[in-house]
C-alpha cells in the first residue's frame, strides 16, 4: 500500500471514531447507556485500526526517517491523537453522566 492510502487509512478510521464518540455522548444524554457503550466500543475497534496503521508506518521509518513527512501525513496524526482524547472524554463523560442519573 502506497503511503497515500496509509494515510487516508489513518484518516479515515479516526474520523470514523470520533463520529461513533459523539453518537455516543447523544446517546448518553437520552440515557441509552448500552447503545452508548456500544457506539463507544465500535470507536475503539476504529481507532485501533488506525492506530495499528501508525505503527506500521512508524516501524517502516525505523526511526531513520525514511517515510517522508507531507502535511497530510501531520494532518492524519493530529486527527488520531484528537480522537484518542476524544474517545478518553467520551468514554468518562457516558460514565459520569450513567452515575448522575442513576
Amino acid at each position: 500500500m502506497d503511503q497515500e492510502m496509509v494515510v487516508m487509512e489513518i484518516i479515515c478510521n479516526a474520523g470514523e471514531a470520533r463520529s461513533l464518540c459523539y453518537e455516543a455522548l447523544r446517546l448518553a444524554r437520552n440515557n441509552d447507556f448500552d447503545q452508548a457503550q456500544e457506539k463507544l466500543a465500535q470507536g475503539k475497534e476504529c481507532l485501533n485500526k488506525a492506530h495499528l496503521t501508525q505503527t506500521q508506518l512508524i516501524e517502516a521509518d525505523q526511526g531513520e526517517g525514511k517515510v517522508p513527512m507531507t502535511l497530510v501525513m501531520v494532518h492524519a496524526q493530529d486527527h488520531l491523537m484528537t480522537t484518542i482524547l476524544a474517545h478518553e472524554m467520551a468514554t468518562e463523560m457516558v460514565a459520569l453522566h450513567q452515575q448522575l442519573v442513576a
